[in-house]
């Protein structure tokens, strides 16, 4: 699995160097994004712009890893592509997980 963090202002940003997350790679990815969000206060964005397919191994492993950040953290989700972004939609994790177009909409969104 490939994660690359950043810090822009008070986000970290977690960005996925892969087109897929599915069963295969599920528990890396739970892993790595502990081990990247292990430092980070407050809010995490997940940049999915790479990922074009994710099963509901890789949709559990996101929520997973939301739920790890612990109380008061708020994990959104940027630059989903459109197969991705229909999963989200249809397993009805819009209602749970902000979607942002494009990591600079995440950014620019007021987040107090």
């Amino acid at each position: 699995m490939s994660l690359s963090s950043t810090v822009a202002g008070d986000a970290r940003i977690i960005t996925v160097g892969t087109d897929r997350i599915d069963a295969a790679m599920a528990i890396q990815f739970k892993e790595d994004m502990r081990t990247q969000t292990a430092d980070a206060t407050g809010r995490v964005i997940l940049d999915l712009s790479e990922v074009e397919f994710i099963d509901s191994s890789g949709l559990g492993a996101i929520v997973a890893s939301m739920k790890q950040l612990g109380e008061g953290r708020k994990l959104d989700l940027a630059g989903l592509t459109p197969i991705v972004e229909k999963v989200f939609r249809l397993t009805r994790m819009d209602t749970i997980f902000d979607l942002f177009p494009t990591l600079d909409a995440a950014l620019s969104a007021d987040r107090r």
